[in-house]
């Protein structure tokens, strides 16, 4: 599904990732794992469109998408901050890619209800996001993220700032979600107890 091949990006004369390459088949999970500093996020704008390396290319489904820019891409996001409308509710949030795109309102709404449910969020629809605690935010950010249906979902370290229990609880629930809705995933993390519990494979940068 996801194949970025001889990714070399430089920052100046710094070189950050050096002829990387990395798959993620169809319906996988994959961890891509290491410290700070080496290149993980770098390698995850890549792949999103957030940032053009200066070679090597990223395919999607086959399909060469290198040139192509983020909103193009079907690629779905979940940053370490969250990034929710704090003006919109729970509900609006993770309806809004589906508004981008034009979807029809009993659609959205359905699709919305489906993931609220899948998340454990659904008694929470009309509240407004900067209600939330810090779990429940992370939890709106994967359901928005979701709700497009993304050919592929990259996640940047997308239970950072939890306590230990809570992490561990989210890094269960988040493995339960990715699987039960059978999305192709990279996740970013320095965490090897959290890339065992969420990924099918772990790569290492």
């Amino acid at each position: 599904m996801l194949a970025a091949s001889d990714i070399t990006v430089r920052f100046g004369e710094r070189t950050v990732l050096d002829c990387v390459s990395l798959e993620v088949a169809s319906g996988e999970v994959v961890a891509l794992l290491g410290p700070s500093g080496v290149g993980k996020s770098t390698l995850l704008r890549v792949v999103a469109g957030l940032l053009t390396a200066d070679s090597g290319t990223v395919s999607l489904d086959g399909r060469d998408v290198t040139m192509l820019p983020s909103h193009r891409r079907n690629i779905g996001l979940v940053f370490q901050d969250e990034q929710l409308f704090p003006h919109l509710t729970v509900a609006e949030n993770v309806g809004f890619g589906l508004r981008m795109q034009r979807v029809g309102r009993t659609e959205i709404s359905a699709r919305v209800q489906d993931l609220l449910q899948l998340v454990g969020l659904e008694a929470l629809a009309n509240l407004h996001v900067t209600k939330l605690s810090g779990g429940e935010a992370k939890r709106v950010a994967l359901a928005r993220s979701l709700a497009p249906r993304p050919a592929v979902l990259l996640l940047d370290e997308p239970l950072t700032g939890l306590d230990r229990e809570l992490h561990d609880r989210l890094a269960a629930d988040l493995a339960t979600v990715l699987r039960t809705t059978g999305t192709t995933a990279l996740l970013v993390t320095h965490d090897i107890d959290e890339a065992t519990t969420i990924a099918d494979r772990i790569e290492r940068l």
